[in-house]
């Protein structure tokens, strides 16, 4: 295992080993990680969604020059990817949820909702 991996594995457990620190039982824990996920994704598509536009602006201004428009072209991807993914696992997420009546009988809300802990 190289340094690179070994960090990589001591920095997520350092972001979510205090979900786990006062937790009672599963359900708590799980608790915990639906409200940091209810925070985390829409900060995660307003990245997307700049990523995006800088990719345009790029494109827009790169005034005939190849290696900027490939540049805006990247950046305009990797945005849309991003956006797409998200969305996409929200609803199948939502469909699952819709279709086996699993977790308690409520349909998650969409990307961004945060209810009261």
């Amino acid at each position: 295992m190289n340094k690179k991996t070994l960090a990589q594995i001591t920095i997520s457990s350092a972001l979510v080993l205090p979900l786990f620190a006062y937790a009672a039982d599963v359900i708590s824990i799980l608790g915990q990680l639906e409200a940091v996920l209810n925070r985390a994704i829409p900060i995660l598509m307003i990245v997307a969604t700049v990523v995006f536009l800088w990719g345009v602006i790029r494109y827009v201004t790169a005034g005939g020059d190849e290696e900027k428009l490939a540049d805006g072209r990247r950046f305009i991807i990797f945005g849309l990817v991003g956006l797409f993914v998200m969305i996409a696992i929200w609803g199948v997420v939502r469909a699952i949820v819709a279709q086996f009546g699993v977790g308690g009988g409520t349909i998650p809300g969409g990307p961004g909702d945060v209810r009261p802990i």
